[in-house]
Formats: C-alpha cells, structure tokens, sequence
C-alpha cells in the first residue's frame, strides 16, 4: 500500500471520529497496541533528542524497503510516533522523502498537541526523511 493509501486509510478512520478528544483517543490506542522495541533499543543510540518525553526511533533496511518502530514513556508521543512509522514503513526511500505528515494537521489532531508534543511528531518525521533520504538511488 502506498503513503498516499495509508495516509487516506488513516484519515478516513480519524475523520469518522466526532471529536479531536476521541481523535487523540485512537492514537493512543495505536500507541498501546503497538509492541514496546525492547530494552537493546532504549539505548541513546535510539534516542530521539528534543523530546520532552523519552522517544527511542530505529529504522532499519531490508528488502530494498524502510522499516521505522518508535517507542515512547508517553502515550500519545509513541502513538504518535508509530503512526508515522505504520505509514513509511515499507516504502521507497524516493517516496518517503516526497511526502508530508500535513494530513494530521488537516484532520486537526496537531493543534490539539502541546508544544512539546508537536515537537516530538517533527523529530520523528526528520528522523525518517533522513533515513529515507540517506537510502535515495
């Protein structure tokens, strides 16, 4: 499935949402279903730096795709975090580095985050576009 796809799929699940609090709601369900990295992975070699709360970010290689996994001490940042992730992984390093996370601005779940949660979400796209853009043909 492609950004684009994903980003749509997520839309249409976040904009069946009534209000920006259920909206959060899902994301930090997303978070909480996703399995934590692991101990090995809680290392500042994984650290996200920037973040208020502690984000650990390990994207990885394999198949000639990206594959991105975050974990955070906060549930909304790891939400967050691994919605980003869900939504590159597997892609093409030309595509990742074309696309944006403005969606998430567009259905309003951004303007509900505190400064310091917005921050987070903007590290972790940077971390990703950066993977991407070091695995560009």
């Amino acid at each position: 499935m492609t950004i684009a796809a994903k980003q749509r799929q997520l839309t249409a699940a976040l904009g069946a949402l009534k209000t920006a609090q259920d909206r959060l709601g899902y994301v930090v369900g997303r978070g909480r279903t996703a399995p934590p990295l692991g101990s090995e992975f809680e290392t500042e070699a994984f650290h996200v730096e920037g973040c208020l709360a502690k984000v650990w970010f390990v994207p990885e290689f394999a198949g000639g795709r990206r594959q991105f996994r975050a974990d955070s001490d906060s549930a909304i940042a790891k939400g967050i975090a691994v919605l980003l992730c869900e939504i590159c992984s597997g892609q093409r390093p030309e595509d990742i580095v074309q696309s944006s996370p403005v969606f998430l601005e567009e259905l309003g779940l951004t303007q509900h985050l505190t400064p310091n949660r917005r921050n987070s979400l903007g590290k972790i796209w940077q971390k990703i576009q950066d993977f991407a853009r070091g695995h560009l043909a």
